[in-house]
């Protein structure tokens, strides 16, 4: 039985539907009725709220990392603020904030593809990379999905933006003339090594995006430095579990891909790593780069005997666990004081867990079990 949609204000669909081959935008393009999702309600109830701020982050990787630790420099500043969109409650969940508050949005394609009139103080793009092809023209429409944020915002706003993202995409060009524009490559970020949740080159440039958004903000230097050293990491982002006799234990169970772990593998020097589960592809070859900062490695779930053999044929030493626990009873026992015991596995979870979280879950209680 078909709807008849004649009539209607809107279709709210959930980000996860697909419309490049779900029935339901045919029907609504069909009625002349738009197809939206909770954000631009968002967007649509703003001239009721108290006086307000938004900050809109998105980006193939780091988005979640920039919109939580924003978030936290703001708190952490006295400031009213809520974090929303792709990440925590639902934005439309939550008690409005009071006057002055900043609500600060992780945005994913998806979600920008249902919203229209999202006008944001600010809009952060971390990078774009291949994903989400299956929903897109190539990379170029995915691109410009990204670039819609932009489009969007009043000329007395502010877009940051990933230089190369812009060289390879254009991503400002549906910008309104007029917008503030700062490349997140030029901007400065000092004092890295005293902010412990955010080592590595990845999180560099997380950093920048929010020492940039915050100065924007009207924050001063010092309130977002304390913001940047007592920020505590996303959980299984390269969490920091524990420090036992000098060895640090790091959850990274979040990464489900070679692309994902490679910045893990990058921020420390000297590394025991927990790797494998049910392997999206058959090769390391993202993590090759930093292979020299691997002392060791050990290998759990399906993927355990592969990367095996790609370690050793790279040099490494390495133990074939098969368990999480055991492979975190194994990287204990070798580790020295000033390394590091990571999981970074590389591979989904779903040979040995039902998702990530619980992988990460359990390294957590291995660790405390030692």
């Amino acid at each position: 039985m078909e709807i008849d949609l004649a009539g209607y204000d809107g279709v709210i669909v959930s980000p996860g539907v697909p419309l490049n081959r779900h029935p339901i935008a045919a029907h609504a393009r069909a009625a002349g009725v738009p197809v939206i999702g909770d954000i631009e309600l968002f967007a649509q109830a703003r001239s009721e709220l108290p006086a307000h701020k938004v900050v809109g982050i998105t980006g193939t990787n780091g988005k979640s990392t920039t919109t939580a630790l924003i978030h936290h420099i703001l708190k952490t500043a006295g400031v009213p603020t809520l974090m929303g969109g792709n990440i925590g409650l639902p934005i439309l969940s939550r008690d409005p904030l009071p006057e002055g508050g900043v609500y600060v949005l992780e945005l994913s394609s998806y979600q920008i593809d249902l919203t229209f009139s999202l006008d944001c103080d600010v809009a952060v793009l971390t990078n774009i990379t291949p994903d989400h092809l299956d929903r897109y023209d190539g990379l170029e429409g995915y691109a410009a999905s990204k670039a819609r944020l932009f489009a969007m915002q009043s000329p007395d706003h502010v877009a940051l933006v990933d230089f190369q993202a812009e060289a390879d995409h254009a991503v400002l060009d549906m910008a309104p003339d007029g917008l503030g524009c700062l490349f997140l490559d030029d901007v400065p970020v000092e004092g890295q090594e005293n902010w412990p949740a955010l080592q590595g080159p990845h999180n560099r440039q997380n950093a920048a995006c929010a020492i940039a958004t915050c100065r924007i903000l009207g924050l001063e230097d010092d309130a977002i430095e304390q913001g940047l050293r007592t920020y505590p990491g996303l959980p299984h982002r390269m969490e920091r579990v524990a420090e036992k006799d000098g060895v640090l234990f790091v959850n990274d169970s979040k990464a489900t891909n070679a692309t994902a772990t490679a910045p893990a593998l990058a921020a420390y020097p000297l590394i025991h790593w927990i790797l494998g589960g049910r392997p999206k592809t058959d090769d390391l070859d993202d993590c090759a780069p930093h292979f020299d900062h691997v002392v060791a490695g050990y290998t759990i779930g399906e993927a355990g005997p592969m990367f095996a053999r790609i370690l050793k044929d790279a040099g490494k030493t390495v133990t074939e666990s098969g368990t999480l626990r055991q492979a975190v009873r194994d990287a204990a026992a070798a580790a020295k004081p000033g390394e590091v015991v990571m999981l970074s596995p590389a591979c989904a979870s779903f040979d040995q867990f039902t998702d990530y979280e619980a992988r990460g879950e359990a390294f957590r209680a291995a660790v405390e079990a030692l």
